[in-house]
């Protein structure tokens, strides 16, 4: 099967994504709400992927995907188009993969031996909603993991297909998305306006801000308040 086009055709400036870096998710959604250009309850993973490791902050990159199967004896099991399909999308990378197995989670494809690989292959971390092992070592490598869970096993684990869209978390992805990830969760970020996106979070931060030293202070009211916070409709 072919690729399919990625979703960016030109590199975003690399100091772009470091800057999203600096933000949480929950700030950045806030942000592109701001946008208006899709529904507020859109554009992020369920609470069923969870962040292993928070204590390694935010992962930004670009969407490497892929799908899995870890159920019965496979008749192949070459990882080649994966890696090819990784390399050929800038850098950092996020490898997201769907677990085709029902349920997900009957092996891992993510442990050591992958995260060492993909490592070098320039990718911060993944995201699936299969399960992920050797937390330990990942962790001690900096590679962050997001899944559904741990697991102990790869049992027959192999790749399905590599650079097709992918359903992670209720929330599609396309190779060469860009991801922005946190102990909150994995949100996608809209290429068309991500250069505008730290400075639109700043205003959010000085929004919320203001509006908390307000409330802390000996000037609050709580009529002004019911006010302050009425939804527009």
């Amino acid at each position: 099967m072919r690729p399919a086009k990625l979703a960016t055709d030109a590199h975003l400036d690399p100091a772009l994504l470091q800057a999203l870096k600096r933000f949480d998710s929950p700030t950045l959604s806030n942000a592109i709400e701001t946008f208006a250009i899709r529904p507020q309850d859109e554009g992020y993973m369920s609470m069923d992927i969870r962040c292993l490791f928070p204590e390694l902050g935010p992962l930004v990159g670009y969407a490497a995907t892929a799908t899995i199967r870890a159920r019965g004896r496979p008749a192949h099991g070459d990882q080649t188009p994966l890696y090819q399909h990784v390399r050929g999308l800038p850098e950092p990378r996020v490898v997201v993969v769907q677990d085709l197995d029902d349920p997900p989670g009957c092996g891992s494809l993510w442990g050591e031996v992958n995260a060492t690989i993909f490592g070098a292959l320039g990718c911060a971390g993944c995201v699936t909603d299969g399960c992920v092992r050797d937390l330990t070592e990942a962790r001690a490598m900096g590679f962050q993991f997001f899944a559904r869970g741990p697991g102990v096993s790869h049992a027959y684990v192999r790749v399905e297909s590599a650079g097709q869209p992918v359903t992670v978390g209720g929330l599609l992805i396309s190779p060469g998305d860009l991801i922005h990830a946190d102990q909150h969760g994995v949100l996608l970020i809209p290429r068309e306006i991500a250069p505008e996106l730290p400075a639109a979070a700043e205003r959010v931060i000085a929004d919320e801000q203001s509006l908390l030293s307000w409330v802390r202070s000996s000037e609050f009211d709580a009529d002004e308040l019911i006010v302050r916070r009425r939804v527009k409709h």
